[in-house]
């Protein structure tokens, strides 16, 4: 008899994908997006899980009845799977899918100790330069990523739990460097995953963060004639992120300053001076209520010269 398999996937496409393809075992696909709003070291608690729906009913308005149906049934049937041999991770390179993935590696090693854990590196194809998704790859590319699968240590299941607790303290300062100092890790993306979070803080110069930046770049570098027409560019064009189209859509809602229209897309006076740095924006959309894990967002700043975090001190 072979080894009895759980897969557990970034997402509804691939799990759809893999079953295409016969992949053989049990399935679960982590329904959360972590690398927005609160969260806590102690995944799958009912501390956890109260956080991360009050966010998502706040944010995104979320019902209860969704959250359980998405997201906590889906949990439920994970935790019941306890007999499989070994754990196969699908995530993808981007920042949304490596935060999803330390925290489910932070599960596993609490509540599946001492069991196979196996993590698909997708990302680098040879003969493209560009990155691609697990659910962009040929059939022959995934069996060969499954094939070439990579066994994690337990030296290496403690890293991207320590990583875990990091991005869930109420400081990233120590993300900054914590990261950089592990060459031989099997987790290729994270490195890149993580810079781009702590980019996420306001930008000292205009007070904006990154993803901000590049919405109000793109709206000026394009002749875009309504929102939708924004987000699909910005979707296409995101890279190291990994946003759904909600994502944006919520940026935008809290962006509105920057914008006069949005059909067709019009960048505002203010909009149009923190291009060049000569607005900020950080009075506007300063909230205590916004988490980038375990941090209050408007609490630190980026510094784009010298790529440091500064806290903000009252």
């Amino acid at each position: 008899m072979g080894k009895s398999i759980l897969h557990i996937t970034n997402g509804d496409i691939t799990t759809e994908y893999l079953k295409r393809l016969n992949f053989t075992g049990d399935f679960i696909t982590w329904r959360e997006m972590l690398c927005e709003g609160k969260t806590t070291t102690d995944v799958g608690s009912e501390k956890f899980w109260k956080t991360r729906f009050d966010y998502l009913k706040t944010s995104y308005n979320v019902s209860k009845e969704k959250f359980i149906d998405f997201t906590l049934k889906e949990y439920r049937t994970l935790c019941s799977k306890k007999s499989n041999d070994e754990i196969v991770l699908w995530f993808d390179y981007d920042l949304f899918c490596q935060i999803n993935m330390i925290a489910v590696i932070s599960w596993l090693k609490r509540y599946r100790k001492g069991r196979q854990i196996s993590l698909i590196n997708s990302g680098k194809i040879i003969e493209s330069q560009k990155l691609k998704g697990i659910s962009e790859l040929s059939e022959n590319q995934i069996q060969e990523h499954f094939k070439n699968r990579i066994a994690l240590s337990q030296d290496d299941i403690e890293y991207a739990d320590y990583i875990w607790q990091l991005y869930c303290s109420e400081s990233p300062l120590r993300l900054e460097t914590v990261h950089k100092f592990n060459p031989m890790s099997p987790f290729k993306h994270l490195h890149n995953a993580l810079e781009a979070h702590l980019k996420r803080f306001p930008s000292i110069e205009n007070g904006l963060d990154k993803v901000e930046n590049i919405i109000i770049q793109t709206a000026n570098k394009y002749d875009l004639n309504s929102k939708d027409a924004l987000v699909r560019k910005l979707l296409k064009e995101q890279g190291i992120y990994g946003f759904g189209d909600i994502q944006y859509f919520n940026y935008l809602e809290r962006m509105q300053k920057a914008f006069t229209s949005f059909n067709p897309v019009k960048l505002s006076r203010k909009g149009k001076k923190a291009l060049e740095n000569q607005s900020n924006f950080y009075g506007d959309l300063r909230s205590e209520k916004i988490y980038l894990g375990g941090a209050k967002k408007y609490s630190f700043l980026y510094n784009n010269s010298s790529n440091k975090i500064l806290q903000i001190t009252t």
